[in-house]
């Protein structure tokens, strides 16, 4: 294993022991929950929003090492982003991992570049994406829960 894959294993599985972002938002202005249920992931997500802006965003939940891990560094590069903002860095993640990644502004990633190897475990793309998901469909107003269930995901 290259000393890459190796760095990349230890950032997911550090997101995973030690989640950024790992509470709820008393006061949120948007709750979300979001299931995968091929692998048991379980999400509730957490947004305040200040106009078109993300002020604050969290979750609760369990899932597998990458779902958790890339649940908790969205949290974390989502902060501070405008509604367009946000959608971008979802457009680019999403491409990246489905492997669709042809367009994708890998720069504009930074450290969610470690997901880039999910895209050759087919089944393993769900867990890494269900939260992008679930704040993608709450940032367009959806309240009810987002499943990866179904082939639009």
């Amino acid at each position: 294993m290259s000393e890459l894959n190796e760095l990349y294993q230890q950032v997911i599985l550090d997101h995973n022991k030690s989640p950024k972002n790992f509470r709820k938002i008393e006061n949120a202005t948007k709750e979300i929950e979001g299931y995968n249920p091929l692998c048991g992931d379980h999400i509730m997500l957490y947004l305040l929003m200040d106009g078109d802006v993300i002020k604050d965003i969290s979750f609760t939940g369990s899932g597998c090492a990458i779902s958790k891990a890339s649940t908790s560094m969205m949290t974390a590069a989502m902060k501070g982003k405008t509604i367009e903002e946000a959608e971008k860095l979802f457009e680019n993640f999403h491409a990246m991992v489905s492997g669709d990644d042809n367009d994708v502004d890998k720069n504009a990633l930074g450290s969610l570049k470690v997901f880039e190897g999910v895209k050759e475990f087919p089944a393993r793309v769900k867990c890494a994406i269900l939260a992008w998901h679930t704040l993608h469909a709450a940032l367009e107003g959806q309240e009810e829960m987002v499943s990866t269930e179904g082939d639009e995901i």
